[in-house]
């Protein structure tokens, strides 16, 4: 097995971020995570990838053991981390991953960099239109006549702040719960890797602030409805991969849809079986086969 060292680079911009390398390989990854996560939850995938790659998992900014020295107001300060992160460590000719967030961040990233990274791979991630928050109701239905539109009303909303409270009180219990309801819905980690994911989901800082810029986020050409969008899709001319488990208790396939509807040609789809929201847990056999697949359409 290939060793992972953990390390860390501080930014221009003054953020420090912390991420993981393995060693060896030729063909440059690089992975990012999703929201409640950090490069941690990439340690199966690292274990078990092709030695060919030579892979960065990366912690974004407020996620694991980088800093949160300034606020995030929108998914492309991750994006613009990310492009600091690369050209520091000189990475060049990569293929770029994301998962859920990290699908959101990439799709940014190769819409404001579209000549740096040569494929991309989205693991059930957010939409190119966002993940919309609605007020719920009293019986816990969301109102689509109401969606939110504040940091206060993202920050106050009945599912997140349980959810910020578990962080500060580490509620292993509480988080386990709400993991195996809405996530691990077919397969969980053994039980000392799911210990270490529950620890290292506390270290988040900006789990509200992640929400308030995903919910505005948009790169297509259609308002989603709060925000008009950029159009910024139409700047991805490279390949992508769309992996979806059939069992997503987190990103529906409406948001899925957009995505293939937004990136036109440029789009494969491609639906992973007896899987929900976390691949790399559910269906990492899969992911990995799928993902050689794609790449080695550039290497021959």
């Amino acid at each position: 097995m290939k060793k992972v060292l953990l390390k860390k680079i501080t930014l221009s911009n003054g953020e420090t971020l912390g991420y993981r390398e393995r060693e060896g390989g030729s063909v440059p990854l690089l992975l990012i995570h999703g929201n409640m996560t950090s490069s941690k939850h990439f340690d199966t995938f690292l274990e078990k990838a092709d030695e060919k790659y030579k892979i960065y998992a990366l912690d974004l900014r407020g996620f694991g053991e980088s800093t949160y020295n300034t606020r995030v107001e929108d998914i492309r300060d991750f994006a613009e981390d990310v492009k600091l992160f690369v050209d520091k460590i000189h990475l060049k000719d990569f293929a770029l991953l994301g998962w859920s967030l990290g699908g959101g961040v990439c799709l940014q990233y190769a819409a404001l960099y579209p000549d740096d990274c040569h494929h991309l791979i989205l693991i059930s991630s957010v939409s190119t239109r966002g993940y919309p928050l609605y007020e719920m109701d009293e019986l816990g239905r969301p109102n689509v006549n109401h969606r939110l539109s504040t940091r206060e009303e993202v920050k106050g909303d009945s599912r997140i702040a349980p959810m910020v409270t578990a962080y500060e009180t580490k509620n292993y219990p509480f988080l386990r719960a709400v993991w195996d309801s809405l996530v691990y819905v077919y397969e969980k980690p053994e039980e000392e890797r799911y210990q270490s994911y529950l620890e290292d989901m506390t270290t988040q800082r900006n789990l509200a602030d992640v929400y308030y810029s995903l919910n505005s986020f948009n790169l297509s050409n259609d308002h989603n409805g709060l925000k008009e969008g950029s159009n910024e899709v139409q700047k991805i001319h490279i390949p992508v991969l769309i992996l979806y488990g059939d069992k997503d208790y987190v990103i529906t396939q409406k948001m899925t849809r957009e995505i293939t509807v937004d990136l036109g040609e440029f789009g494969t789809y491609v639906e992973l079986n007896k899987c929900g929201h976390s691949p790399l847990v559910d269906a990492l056999d899969q992911v990995l086969h799928q993902m050689n697949h794609f790449l080695n359409e550039k290497e021959g």
